[in-house]
């Protein structure tokens, strides 16, 4: 089970702020369950690990299964909450250099030319299945992605084949998507309407590609179920949701402004990335938020450690510890010592990369920078669930805590109204014309 340790934050908090803000923390959690804060028609997920049905768990796994059996890669089309929690489970549980199973490839996550382009050319002549996700169907970056890989799919394989090959996740009865699947008797899986791409990763949106993985659905669920039951049966002063979302709103409240999510393995790469889009997407409003960063040691250790160690002190961390590995190894002697490294001969590299950490963290602590650490017993899918509830529900408590709506989006839509209008889409004339004055106004 995930535990916070506080032994890095001695001295840097007051008691008094931090029992004051847990029991703010509480009363959050509270309107979270009851469902009466901002957003309270997107709170679907927060139940999410006790109602998830044996019947569709088991259709997924068939899915995935049928996937299996037939390709050799599986093209995951989706942005944001839709692809990023997948991609964070595979990457945390497959293998670095997976040799067996069906390998998963991702789409639609940026407007990048040269990668789309190389991404059809490699597919030209593998078998391949596409697991397409969207809402709406409409959002730019995925449908241009699957309209392209459409089309290569109908080249490839023919119209009357499609059904056994693009599974679409997307609303139950309206949208361009679920119009699409209809028309070629697609396989569909249903996106909860009360449920954010950013928390989706408990439906299918994140269960079908993580299966294809090979990687247990089942057991990814359990931990999630694992985890809720502790945050509905932990006191606060032992409840790890409650305890994270406190501490980190008490860091913000004293002026550290950043937070960066520190890992010392390489497979939780994608695990930052799904909470950079959680916490940042949720918190950043009404200009107020506690900026999400994150770092892989050590390797950032020789690129960001000087800035950690010495930048004013606007930062604090919450490290990542994984208690024990998936494979270890022993450090061997070298006759003669040529690379001085003889001194740690007989030691295996985890407990190498566990005295980085500690040497690490009292270096930082002394310089100023607090840290959170949140330890894990080691990775698995059962670790995974536990982590993602865990985060998802301190970030409702954390968003609430700063008197936003976690479960919104607004300032997202900025963005997408200038495109729209720059590329000309129906309706958006006008303001195309005013976005581009304003851009060539700007260009003096």
């Amino acid at each position: 089970m995930i535990q916070i340790n506080t032994r890095f934050l001695k001295g840097m908090l007051s008691q008094q702020d931090v029992e004051t803000i847990l029991q703010q923390s509480s009363e959050c959690a509270k309107r979270l369950e009851e469902k009466t804060g901002l957003g309270n028609d997107f709170l679907g997920w927060v139940d999410l690990p006790s109602t998830i049905k044996t019947t569709q768990l088991e259709d997924i796994q068939a899915t995935a299964r049928q996937i299996q059996n037939h390709s050799e890669y599986l093209v995951v089309v989706g942005i944001g909450g839709s692809y990023l929690g997948a991609r964070a489970i595979i990457e945390a549980n497959q293998a670095f250099f997976p040799t067996q199973g069906v390998k998963i490839l991702y789409a639609g996550h940026h407007l990048d030319a040269d990668y789309h382009a190389e991404l059809l050319e490699f597919l030209q002549d593998k078998d391949f299945s596409i697991n397409v996700i969207s809402k709406s169907g409409t959002t730019t970056e995925p449908a241009l992605a699957f309209r392209s890989l459409l089309k290569l799919m109908q080249k490839k394989y023919g119209s009357d084949k499609l059904a056994e090959r693009i599974f679409s996740t997307t609303d139950a009865q309206k949208g361009a998507l679920k119009k699409l699947s209809d028309e070629y008797n697609l396989k569909t899986f249903t996106i909860p309407d009360d449920v954010g791409g950013r928390y989706s990763v408990l439906t299918p949106v994140g269960l079908l590609p993580i299966a294809a993985a090979g990687i247990s659905i089942d057991e990814f669920v359990t931990g999630a179920k694992a985890m809720r039951q502790t945050v509905l049966t932990q006191p606060k002063e032992s409840n790890p949701a409650l305890l994270y979302a406190s501490y980190r709103n008490a860091l913000y409240q004293s002026g550290k402004k950043i937070e960066i999510l520190v890992n010392y393995n390489p497979r939780l790469f994608y695990l930052s990335e799904w909470w950079k889009q959680l916490y940042g997407e949720s918190e950043g409003k009404q200009q107020k938020g506690i900026f999400p960063a994150s770092v892989s040691f050590t390797s950032d250790l020789h690129s960001m450690g000087q800035y950690i160690q010495d930048v004013e002190r606007i930062l604090f961390e919450s490290v990542l510890q994984v208690q024990q590995p998936q494979k270890d190894f022993t450090i061997e002697p070298v006759q003669g010592d040529p690379d001085g490294l003889n001194y740690i001969a007989g030691k295996t590299l985890s407990y190498v990369n566990e005295r980085a950490g500690a040497g690490t963290g009292l270096a930082h602590y002394e310089g100023g920078v607090p840290a959170l650490e949140i330890e894990i017993p080691k990775i698995s899918p059962h670790s995974c669930g536990e982590l993602v509830y865990f985060y998802e529900y301190a970030c409702g408590v954390s968003g609430y805590l700063l008197q936003v709506n976690p479960f919104d989006q607004p300032g997202v839509e900025a963005y997408k109204k200038n495109m729209f209008a720059l590329l000309g889409k129906k309706g958006f004339e006008q303001a195309g014309k005013e976005v581009e004055a304003k851009l060539k106004n700007l260009s003096g």
